[in-house]
Parts: C-alpha cells; sequence; structure tokens
C-alpha cells in the first residue's frame, strides 16, 4: 500500500513537471518550441505561465495537493473551509513573492473572495465547474478508503471551491481511482471505480450546466481503446478538449490512462504533447497510474529528477495520509485547528 500511495503522489508530480513547459500552449506551439517530448525540458521563454522555469520542476497543481495533505494530516483527518481558505491565500502570496505567474485558479480565487466577504462556506463554491478540486484531491484518495464516507471526504475537501455536481464528480473520480489503486485493485477495476464515484459526485453540490463526468469517462474510455498515439492525440485535443474545464481535462486524464495504462512514461509525455491545461492533464494521469503501478513503476530517472529539482520528499506526506486511513480514512469538515498548512 505504502509503494502505491507513494507512486500516486510521485505520479502526479512526475506528470506535472512534464506538462509544466507546455501548460497553456497549443499543440501546434507546443511542437514548434519543443518538438516531441520524451522527458522534461526546461521551459522556452514565451511559455505564458512559467518561463523560462527549470525542466522539472512542479507547479500548483503539486503544491496545492501537498497543501490539501497537510491539513488532513494535522488536523487529524479533518479539513476546516476557513484553514482551507487561509491556507491556499498564504500559498498564493508565497507565489507571488518567488515571482511565479502560477496562481490560483478563476474557480479558487471567485470562491475565496466570496468567503472573505462573510458567504458560507457551502455558497463560495456555488459556480466551481474547472478542475481545481481534481488537481488536488490524490491526497483523500490516499488517506481515504472506498465505501461509507469516501465520498463525503471528497465532498469536505472540494467544496469551499468546487461546490458542484461536475466539479465534485470530477474530483470524486480521480479520488476513486487513486484509492483503489492504492487498496490493490487492477487498473481497469480502479477506472470502473472512478466512474460510479463520479456518478455519485454528480448528485452533490450546487447543479451546474454541462457534460455529465461519468458519461464523459465511460464513453472516452470505450472510444480510445485501440488508438495509435497519433489517433489518441487527436482524440484529446479535438473532442475529448484539455480546457480547464473538469468535463474535459480530467476526462483526458481518464482517456490516456485507459489507452496508455501500462506505459505510465508514454501516457505523460504524450499528456504534456497535447495542448491546454498539460501540467493537470498529466499529474491526474500521473496519480492514476502511479496508485496503480507504485513508485518502483514509474521511471525512476523521473522520480529521482522531480525530487532533486523541486527538493521534494514525500514520504513522510505519504505516510501520515496512510495513518489517517489506518484511523478509518475519514477525511470530513470539522471544528478549527490552529495548525495552518501549506506547500513546501
Amino acid at each position: 500500500m505504502r509503494e502505491r500511495a507513494l507512486g500516486a503522489f510521485y505520479g502526479l508530480a512526475i506528470g506535472d513537471a512534464l506538462g509544466m513547459p507546455t501548460q497553456s500552449m497549443s499543440r501546434a506551439a507546443i511542437e514548434r518550441a519543443y518538438g516531441p517530448i520524451r522527458g522534461f525540458v526546461d521551459a522556452v521563454a514565451e511559455q505564458p505561465i512559467a518561463p523560462g522555469m527549470p525542466a522539472g520542476s512542479i507547479t500548483d497543481d503539486t503544491e496545492q495537493a501537498v497543501l490539501v495533505a497537510r491539513l488532513a494530516i494535522h488536523g487529524g483527518g479533518r479539513i476546516d473551509a476557513h484553514d482551507f481558505a487561509a491556507a491556499l491565500r498564504e500559498w498564493e502570496a508565497d507565489m507571488i513573492r518567488r515571482g511565479s505567474l502560477d496562481l490560483l485558479g478563476p474557480s479558487t480565487r471567485r470562491a475565496l473572495d466570496r468567503l472573505d466577504a462573510g458567504a458560507a462556506a457551502e455558497e463560495a463554491g456555488r459556480d466551481g465547474a474547472t478542475n481545481g478540486a481534481a488537481m488536488r484531491i490524490t491526497p483523500v484518495g490516499i488517506a481515504t478508503p472506498l465505501g461509507e464516507g469516501f465520498l463525503d471526504a471528497v465532498v469536505a475537501a472540494s467544496r469551499v471551491t468546487h461546490n458542484t455536481g461536475l466539479g465534485i464528480a470530477a474530483a470524486a473520480a480521480v479520488a476513486a481511482a487513486v484509492s483503489s489503486g492504492v487498496a490493490g485493485a487492477d487498473l481497469k477495476t480502479s477506472l470502473d471505480e472512478a466512474e460510479q464515484a463520479a456518478a455519485e459526485g454528480a448528485l452533490r453540490g450546487h447543479w451546474i450546466a454541462g457534460g455529465d463526468i461519468a458519461a464523459r469517462i465511460a464513453w472516452a474510455r470505450g472510444w480510445v481503446r485501440g488508438l495509435g498515439r497519433a489517433g489518441l492525440a487527436d482524440a484529446l485535443t479535438d473532442v475529448i478538449g484539455t480546457s480547464v474545464a473538469a468535463q474535459e481535462s480530467v476526462v483526458a486524464a481518464f482517456a490516456l490512462a485507459e489507452n496508455l495504462g501500462d506505459d505510465p512514461a508514454a501516457a505523460l509525455t504524450l499528456a504534456a504533447e497535447i495542448g491546454g491545461d498539460t501540467d493537470t492533464v498529466a499529474a491526474g494521469c500521473g496519480a492514476i497510474l502511479g496508485a496503480h503501478h507504485g513508485i518502483s513503476g514509474l521511471p525512476a530517472h523521473l522520480v529521482d529528477k522531480v525530487r532533486a529539482v523541486n527538493r521534494l520528499d514525500l514520504a513522510v506526506v505519504v505516510d501520515g495520509l496512510l495513518q489517517v486511513r489506518g484511523n478509518d480514512g475519514r477525511i470530513s469538515s470539522g471544528p478549527r485547528h490552529e495548525c495552518r498548512g501549506h506547500a513546501g
């Protein structure tokens, strides 16, 4: 279980770092700037979010996942809405001090502004339908077994910023695939569990228009089976989509896992080539496949590089999350705690 949990978190970080230099660029622009992506590369000067960032650098996907993990661990499995909001604000301030343009996404920013203005936690994220909750949900999947209370854990970690059926369904899908993988399920079972969790998650939170996450994952999985690399890339960019919308980028991560699940390196490098929200697509796919293959099933040179470049040691965080899982794995909203978690 520890091997798979480490794989999930490092898989997320590797995917995130592979997608860093190509995020928010078109597929054609990526081809012109980098050619085929075969590993970590430095961001070019014209990169719109991370210009010149060194190869192997992580982005907000990993840093906010670490933030969620630390809040859950320090809170004994409880994530308080106001502590979470304060930690996100602190994280963004630190990013600004570092000169980064990789800041809070649109749904998260709107929700925190509402919370600061006095809105209830249940209302702050009433229109959050982007992929922000899904991108940082991996720690919940590691800490929480499937079953009674699982969806409540996902909602508790998502509702402040993404309290919509789309936002929660997307987060539930990723968390379920990770949790199932950590428990030792085969990849097909984990992806099936993700579909079921997405269907249940869609019934939580505020309704907002958009394609059903569970239905789109099921459709995408069936469609991409057997496609070659070029055909898969076309399917992802032209039809499934890779924008920040939850029903595009999260579904794209599952399509990659379905088609290239036996080869994490191939899946994650392709995710980095297809344009759009590449770091989040690759991070989500990396978490899913890492939970299935374990850390020893990820390319060792990529694990070593992402550790060294970011001074990233996730072992203590993963051990803390597994301890929560061992204590029934219940992550829920609860009384406020004095401890404030933040990304490393």
